[in-house]
């Protein structure tokens, strides 16, 4: 690992050069400054950042550009209140604002795209939202919110607002042309058109990308293939606009899951005969799964598939002036979903060969064998593990319209709004267990009773390396109606001084169902397991779940308002203080849905999760130099935690969480714009108020949420051409589960890049986790109860990779 650092500290040195013949250019600043940037996310009309009373990160195009991130949760990681962890790959990641708890995903912000939601939920088991988004050149810019306004102008969005805003075109042709490569055999290429078809009327933009690569941890097949295009076109006319739009996402992308470390306290090291920082269960050796089904038929299934969405989004938008100073926009998208998810999940830990033929194969003392499953020779693996084969097939889509009526006054404007979303959700799970060397080179493994003879009932333990054939299968479905009216308003006290004013109410309906599932196995069937032998004489198929004619049923409805009010005075054009109460809500997901209609649980009515949140902010931009201060405060009711186990049962734990901290954000210019330092860095304390099932856990720390991460961004502008820079990003101590038992140490990872500027083209390289720190996001969520220190089931941070990109903009 020490010799791999090197070489890429070596290969980004390298890339620095002087070009003798280039042209004038402007300074490649990372930062567009925020005194002249306006904001609209959160807010009913456009306004500048110094006068919006909320705690809002923006990112214009330029800024993203420079920061290059591998997935919309590492640029994301740029946010302050915004714990990101992103070692599940380009999607599948999680997102906690302001240390809200969850089984992960983005259950407690809305991810959009143009102001209307990429999916209405962005939690949905195996769906989370970055599945569905994906950043390249035609974004514009985006906008993050925390808390905040977010329940006025969303659903299900007490921890914020993400808005990625997408480009348009105008009277002068533009473009952008970029190729990208790596050093994990990936080919990228991003492409970005915009003008006009009609000077002054009729405006286009299209763009997308295409990429292929092998992934930064070992797969040995494509680990992401796949691309989108978006497409826009815009009419101005004297009283307004009329847009529409089109966006194809295909893409495929490897999802990566825990993996076996060796703990000693803070301590991290490899486990013998896994690579911490490129190993993978997920590997093309176990990746093809082929089994009959109790009920009929064969399943069969490709890991290189990975997660798997197509996409089809169409849309429009409109807005008219009514004349009196009264406008109408309205906002309307259709989005279809075809997500096809493969992944490897972890069922427990690595064992010993011994133990695991004992306790799990049922098999007395030593007469045990295993073999490899490719080639039958007799193997003696010091360690195995089983493995989760996961599949889940789900069809999703969402109509929305966004209504929405300002009226403009003297002393400000008023908003009225309703807001329709229907959506539906079909899914089916078939998951099956193989058993692997517990290696980051998996082989597949049959193991059988030496005690017993080939013709025996029960004498082989595994089917081809399987050893629970589709132990679990679920077919259900959950709908969606949503009916919404808000009302927001802001008010100019005085030239300096400004009340805003939030209420929404939502009337929402959900309904569903769940198929019955009876067991069933193959040993009346006819199938033989090799040709010779009956399936009585393997258990792998003695657990086979068959999905019956039984129907449950269930509905729920959401009465509820959400509210906010706040002030924002501004001292002068370059300071302004602000605060804010919000009240609002997230509905119960799915998960909580299927399990507790399904499943009697009278002591812990199902209700939606409430919030309160206070904050105060003080914000000061000047052209060199801004810093934005955010003490919060937050209150939760009845948070769910739904993890689903490796069993296929789910967790179903509610708890109350109190917490309260700072988020700071800043970005400074030293010695005539030669250095440069952007940082963002939050500070909480999140506590458990009440547990389900427990007093003890009282004043715990809220498992997975650390109570200190920022980053940190010095830059040097070389010369108006030429610029490096050093990124860091420090993630703190966590509890991997709410008895703070199992401790994830603190870490910091550190990124390193520069880039050259020749007239219209732009090289740069780009190095991340450069000194293969060993760090680690989140434990096994699936295992139920975790371990302390010794072999610990943990997912780290990807290992060191350089990414080279040339963009041509024209």
């Amino acid at each position: 690992m020490k010799k791999t650092s090197i070489l890429l500290l070596t290969g980004i040195a390298t890339f620095y050069f002087n070009n003798t013949y280039a042209q004038e250019t402007v300074q490649d600043s990372t930062k567009t400054r925020s005194i002249d940037q306006v904001v609209i996310t959160g807010n009913s009309r456009p306004k500048p950042k110094i006068e919006s009373s909320t705690a809002i990160s923006t990112f214009t195009a330029k800024e993203i550009q420079k920061q290059n991130p591998i997935s919309a949760a590492a640029l994301l990681q740029k946010v302050p209140g915004f714990a990101v962890e992103t070692s599940g790959g380009e999607v599948g990641n999680n997102l906690f604002a302001r240390g809200i708890p969850s089984a992960g995903a983005y259950e407690f912000t809305q991810v959009q795209e143009d102001g209307l939601p990429v999916f209405e939920d962005g939690a949905l088991q195996f769906a989370n939202a970055d599945n569905f988004f994906r950043v390249d050149n035609s974004v514009s810019r985006l906008e993050a919110l925390r808390g905040g306004s977010g329940s006025i102008f969303a659903t299900n969005s007490p921890g914020g607002l993400i808005n990625f805003i997408t480009k348009e075109g105008g009277n002068d042709f533009k473009g952008t042309a970029k190729l990208e490569t790596s050093t994990y055999g990936l080919m990228r290429t991003d492409v970005n058109l915009g003008g006009a078809l009609i000077q002054d009327k009729l405006f286009f933009n299209v763009g997308g990308f295409y990429r292929t690569d092998d992934g930064i941890r070992k797969t040995d097949f494509k680990a992401n293939q796949g691309g989108q295009i978006r497409m826009n076109l815009k009419y101005v006319f004297d009283k307004g606009y009329a847009k529409v739009y089109y966006k194809k996402l295909d893409d495929r992308n490897t999802f990566f899951l825990p993996i076996p470390l060796t703990q000693n306290g803070n301590d991290l090291k490899e486990f013998n005969g896994f690579n911490a920082n490129y190993g993978t269960y997920s590997y093309r050796s176990i990746s093809q799964l082929n089994i009959p089904q109790a009920g009929g038929g064969f399943f069969k299934r490709n890991l290189e598939d990975g997660i798997h969405p197509k996409v089809d989004v169409l849309g429009a938008e409109f807005k008219y002036d009514l004349g009196d100073n009264l406008s109408v926009t309205n906002k309307t998208r259709y989005t279809n979903i075809n997500l096809n998810y493969t992944g490897i999940f972890p069922a427990g830990g690595p064992k010993t060969a011994k133990n695991f033929a004992n306790t799990n194969g049922g098999i007395t003392g030593n007469n045990f064998q295993y073999s490899l499953v490719s080639s039958g020779q007799v193997v003696n693996p010091a360690y195995v593990q089983e493995l989760g084969f996961w599949a889940i097939d789900k069809k999703m889509n969402n109509f929305v319209n966004d209504l929405q009526f300002n009226y403009k006054f003297n002393k400000g404007n008023i908003t009225a709004g309703f807001y329709k979303s229907n959506w539906k959700s079909n899914q089916y799970w078939n998951w099956s267990n193989v058993l692997a060397t517990a290696t980051d080179k998996p082989e597949l493994l049959n193991l059988v009773d030496t005690s017993l003879t080939p013709n025996s009932i029960g004498y082989s333990k595994t089917y081809n390396g399987v050893t629970a054939m589709s132990f679990l299968l679920r077919e259900s479905q959950v709908q969606g109606s949503l009916n919404d009216v808000y009302t927001n308003l802001d008010y100019n006290i005085t030239d300096n001084l400004s009340l805003n004013a939030g209420v929404r109410y939502s009337r929402d309906f959900y309904k569903g169902y769940s198929v019955n599932t009876t067991k069933g196995n193959l040993n009346n069937s006819g199938l033989t397991t090799d040709g010779t032998h009956s399936f009585a004489t393997t258990t792998a198929d003695d657990n086979m779940s068959v999905l019956g004619n039984k129907y449950s049923y269930w509905k729920y409805d959401i009465d509820k308002v959400s509210y906010t009010l706040a002030a924002n005075y501004k001292i002068n054009k370059n300071n302004a203080v602000y605060g804010r109460f919000s009240h609002g809500f997230r509905s119960p997901n799915e998960e909580a849905y299927y399990n507790y209609f399904t499943t009697a649980n009278p002591d812990q009515p199902l209700k939606p999760v409430t919030t309160n949140q206070i904050e105060v902010g003080y914000k000061y931009y000047t052209r060199n130099f801004d810093i934005g201060v955010i003490p919060f405060y937050s209150t939760l009711k009845n948070l769910s935690f739904t993890d689903v186990f490796s069993n296929g049962s789910s967790e179903n734990t509610f708890a109350d969480t109190e917490n309260y901290g700072v988020e700071v954000e800043g970005f400074a210019r030293f010695f005539n714009n030669l250095v440069e330092v952007s940082f963002n860095g939050t500070i909480q304390n999140p506590k458990y108020t009440g547990l389900s099932g427990s007093s003890l856990l009282e004043g715990n720390t809220v498992r997975r949420m650390p109570k200190l991460y920022f980053t940190i961004s010095p830059a040097v502008n070389i010369t108006k051409e030429w610029r490096t820079y050093v990124s860091y990003n420090y993630y703190g101590k966590r509890f991997q589960d709410q008895l703070n038992a199992q401790t994830l140490p603190a870490f910091g990872e550190l990124g390193a890049g520069t880039s050259y500027q020749l007239g219209k083209i732009r090289f740069a390289v780009d190095g991340t986790n450069i000194f293969n720190t060993i760090g680690i996001t989140e434990g096994d969520p699936r295992a139920g109860s975790p371990s302390g220190d010794g072999t610990i089931m943990a997912r780290p941070i990807m290992g060191a990779a350089v990414r080279a990109s040339i963009t041509l903009d024209f």
